[in-house]
């Protein structure tokens, strides 16, 4: 009498019928080194375009650099933490957007109180008036 619990019945593949021998997994060592190696290319180019200079725009090297963090941060998500769609019932891509929700709303909040600020000082606190500030202590 067998007391293991094995639900791939010799084939390969789960009662779900995922197959896990073929290396196509996230969390195979095939997985792993894919992303370990997108992951480096990912790291890799950005730092090329701002060290060698690539773009003349400052504007254009931010969009670049933040387009392949997004990228990047897709990999880590797919093979390093597993998620899917389907993983979870769901629930993990619902967090995930629901703290997609936040994040944006923080940082929109912030950007947009951060850009107001200089609008709404005091009149006696104006940062680049020479008069206000010879009569700071």
């Amino acid at each position: 009498m067998s007391t293991h619990t094995d639900t791939t019945h010799g084939h390969g593949h789960d009662d779900h019928g995922h197959d896990h021998d073929s290396g196509h997994s996230p969390s195979t060592m095939k997985g792993y080194m894919t992303g370990f190696v997108l992951a480096v290319i990912l790291t890799a180019i950005p730092f090329w375009v701002v060290m060698g200079h690539v773009f003349t725009s400052s504007a254009t090297t931010a969009s670049v650099v933040l387009g392949l963090a997004a990228v990047q941060i897709v990999v880590h998500m797919i093979y390093f933490l597993h998620m899917n769609a389907r993983s979870e019932g769901g629930w993990n891509m619902l967090a995930l957007i629901f703290t997609l929700v936040l994040v944006v709303i923080t940082l929109t909040g912030s950007i947009w109180v951060m850009y107001h600020l200089n609008d709404n000082m005091m009149p006696g606190m104006m940062h680049d008036d020479a008069a206000a500030m010879k009569n700071m202590p």
